[in-house]
């Protein structure tokens, strides 16, 4: 059942970005074209970001830009960054345009999908029994933490020695907006959060481990588990089957959900979404991108994997244009063509023929296309 939410036209923002990414987002788009033919209505427009926007503006990101995305329902993002800009202070560098917005959007909850296609098992470095129909979501806290806390600084001394530190701080409401998303996740799912933290030796571990549990009083029909971090990156290798929804702060969230996706051996597959909530209808402002980087080295050649950035889209289906069936039929269509066969460079096995990055999205198109036949 479609809401009537998607009788209006959503606005769709997209930054192809740098290195493989204008080329992911030109095929991504192609995907777009079949939602608006099935009948979904979207306002397309296109903006800089990332180090093409440092070449035209000077910056990684204008203020029209951001202006631009928070008058959209959604942001499509291919990936920013290369060797070119490298030479740049930090906070002028290409990565620094995404968390920008990522900010003036309140993009707090990162989602971070590790599924395991049962053709690719060869490619992870677990055995295939342990990671066999593996399908975790972590939610990463990501608008605060010791990215974005105060003070931080890399000076020297009055004695002459290099000092650096980070600022790590959470405030309650912070803990808990993003632990009620990951428990709305949780409750689409198999009904189990697991919350992560180090309690034992820092004290926003302790209070993340406090806000969750108080928070786990309003879903008492999910199963919430706490976890130290050292721990779960331990278990995400040993059993990760043993995993459904993970929630964490913006550090561990990094690192965890890295270590999650190369469980699956097949990053170029892997969506990302950076969401501001759930309202009553499940829907959200957000951004999406694909977990993979820029790909420098191989911009340009047309061997970039696009599934990724597809997978994104059906993210953006599902969370912020409430076309669950269109996302639905679109996550099919992708697992039917890795299950046919078709690999890109990237996936491809010694002796298999690989695809281009058209000929992938062509696929996926032609099994959409026979899905509605």
């Amino acid at each position: 059942m479609v809401a009537a939410a998607s009788d209006r036209p959503f606005k769709l923002l997209v930054l192809p970005g740098d290195g493989i990414g204008p080329e992911i987002i030109r095929e991504t788009l192609r995907v777009v074209d079949w939602a608006r033919n099935a009948g979904l209505r979207i306002e397309l427009s296109e903006a800089l970001a990332g180090g093409a926007s440092i070449d035209a503006v000077g910056a990684p990101i204008s203020e029209d830009v951001v202006d631009q995305a928070l008058a959209s329902d959604a942001v499509l993002f291919g990936a920013v960054g290369g060797p070119k800009w490298d030479h740049l202070p930090r906070a002028q560098r290409p990565e620094m345009g995404i968390l920008r917005l990522r900010q003036a959007l309140d993009l707090y909850a990162n989602l971070r999908p590790a599924v395991c296609f049962d053709e690719l098992l060869d490619a992870s470095a677990l055995k295939p029994d342990l990671i066999r129909g593996l399908d975790i979501l972590i939610v990463r806290e990501a608008t605060a933490g010791v990215y974005f806390s105060l003070p931080r600084a890399n000076e020297v001394g009055p004695d002459g020695q290099r000092r650096a530190y980070d600022t790590q701080a959470y405030t309650e409401a912070e803990i808990t907006r993003v632990c009620r998303t990951a428990f709305e996740l949780a409750r689409t799912r198999k009904r189990r959060l697991c919350s992560v933290d180090k309690a034992n030796v820092m004290e926003t571990g302790a209070l993340w481990r406090a806000v969750a549990s108080e928070v786990a009083a309003d879903y008492p029909d999910v199963e919430l588990t706490h976890m130290y971090a050292d721990n779960c990156a331990m278990q995400l290798v040993r059993r990760p089957a043993q995993f459904d929804v993970i929630v964490t702060d913006n550090l561990f969230g990094d690192i965890l959900s890295d270590a999650a996706a190369a469980l699956t051996g097949s990053l170029g597959l892997l969506p990302s979404a950076s969401l501001s909530g759930l309202d009553q209808g499940g829907r959200s402002r957000a951004l999406y991108e694909p977990i993979h980087g820029s790909a420098p080295d191989i911009a340009g050649q047309g061997i970039a994997n696009p599934i990724g950035t597809i997978l994104s889209f059906a993210l953006c289906l599902r969370h912020s244009f409430d076309r669950t069936d269109l996302a639905d039929r679109l996550e099919r269509a992708v697992r039917r063509v890795v299950a046919q066969g078709a690999r890109t460079p990237d996936i491809a096995e010694v002796g298999v023929a690989p695809v281009s990055t058209i000929q992938m999205t062509d696929a996926v198109l032609a099994a959409l296309d026979a899905e509605s036949q």
